[in-house]
């Protein structure tokens, strides 16, 4: 089977058809699917999508259990979480409903991890990390775009010279490097490539 499209997060099943993996969607399974729009909901109180999966929690006062249901908690309620909490040996815990959040110097709200700063996200090579409430993501470098090609997706070099989106003189030679471009002025001028006399 070929995909000449390509499946991001997904398997090639048949001439450009994509079968995708749980929590995507779209013709060529490069969509996140919002499992908290499904009917019926997947959470019983709230519910917070994350990229291919999703996370469920509770109002204040209510204990998340192992199937994910909420239950009543008087202890819960005593301990007024952000997001739900959890007995652990007869201890009441609050919880964060993503492992990108970790409790505050409260105990009972959320703070974000900033996972590029701290160097806990891992993004492969000509790819930069952007931070999210909760998690992150890998983008290209500047200069690079996604493309698919020879069956995946990779960050490809932007030739600007060809896009035509390189600031150079109009006496000045454009030159592509990977991740950017240079100006050289042409012969009988001089100057940075950007200003040519």
């Amino acid at each position: 089977a070929t995909c000449g499209h390509g499946c991001k997060y997904g398997e090639c099943m048949g001439p450009n058809k994509c079968k995708c993996f749980p929590g995507f969607t779209g013709k060529t399974c490069n969509q996140d699917l919002n499992e908290c729009g499904l009917k019926p909901r997947p959470c019983e109180h709230r519910c917070m999508n994350t990229h291919g999966s999703y996370k469920c929690y509770c109002l204040n006062g209510y204990m998340l259990m192992p199937d994910g249901t909420c239950a009543s908690s008087r202890t819960c309620a005593m301990v007024n979480c952000q997001y739900g909490c959890e007995e652990v040996k007869g201890q009441v815990q609050c919880l964060c409903p993503s492992g990108g959040l970790q409790l505050g110097p409260n105990g009972r709200t959320c703070i974000d991890i900033d996972e590029c700063s701290t160097g806990k996200a891992v993004c492969s090579y000509n790819r930069r990390c952007v931070n999210t409430f909760g998690s992150f993501y890998c983008k290209c470098q500047l200069g690079y775009e996604l493309k698919y090609t020879s069956g995946r997706y990779n960050c490809v070099d932007v030739n600007e010279c060809v896009t035509n989106t390189h600031r150079c003189n109009l006496h000045a030679e454009c030159l592509n490097t990977p991740g950017s471009f240079q100006c050289k002025c042409k012969q009988g001028y001089r100057g940075s490539g950007f200003d040519c006399a």
